[in-house]
């Protein structure tokens, strides 16, 4: 199966892509394009694939699906473009970040300047119908992001993973802590921000540990 996704990856995926699960997710994936409202565009699908080659991956936050209202998601988790209103989490993750780094909150939500530095933001479902989160659970994108956290954790080493509320430290539940700094702590979301996600510090440890290791840290 062709899928339009950057050739360092697609070279490393490519059984998964031949994988029955795989088929009849793209096969439901297309049909649901067809017939309904689906974010994100289909074209940013694997966005933060694309914009962070697997050579360049030093960090990896796991969201869990895209945002379900219009012109919000374009394939890297907890971002927006340019000119949408920030979502919650997202303010309280550049709260998090102006405390833990003095860095003031920036203008813009969208994400794409980390994934270029090498940060995967990586939602454990791509896709979404508008307006009903969760909607493309259990639909087979669960077992593709394990195989791309399986891959990461076996092929590279000095990682970061971000591991933020429950769903996510059990979707990471199996990477090698000696070889990877995993940094965990409640959602950012307002639900639960106050009880350890503020103070957590996660973006000065990972720029610490990312220069203990010879690796360029990240301007967030």
């Amino acid at each position: 199966m062709d899928v339009k996704i950057e050739e360092s990856w697609k070279g490393r995926l490519s059984e998964e892509f031949s994988k029955e699960y795989f088929i009849r997710l793209t096969e439901f994936i297309r049909e649901e394009y067809r017939t309904k409202t689906i974010y994100p565009p289909g074209s940013l699908i694997f966005n933060a694939f694309n914009l962070c080659p697997f050579n360049k991956v030093k960090a990896v936050i796991i969201g869990q699906d895209p945002y379900h209202g219009p012109g919000q998601a374009h394939g890297l988790c907890f971002s927006v473009l340019d000119g949408v209103p920030f979502p919650p989490s997202l303010v309280n993750i550049f709260k998090e970040i102006e405390s833990d780094l003095g860095i003031p909150v920036p203008k813009s939500g969208n994400l794409e300047r980390w994934a270029r530095q090498g940060v995967l933001l990586m939602n454990a479902i791509l896709t979404v119908r508008a307006n009903q989160a969760a909607s493309h659970q259990r639909k087979g994108w669960e077992e593709f992001t394990d195989s791309v956290i399986r891959l990461l954790n076996t092929e590279k080493n000095n990682l970061v993973f971000f591991l933020w509320g429950a769903y996510a430290q059990k979707k990471g539940e199996s990477i090698d802590k000696t070889r990877h700094l995993v940094l965990e702590s409640v959602h950012p979301s307002p639900l639960s921000a106050s009880r350890g996600f503020f103070g957590n510090r996660h973006f000065s440890k990972c720029n610490e540990y990312l220069k203990q290791n010879g690796i360029e840290p990240v301007m967030w």
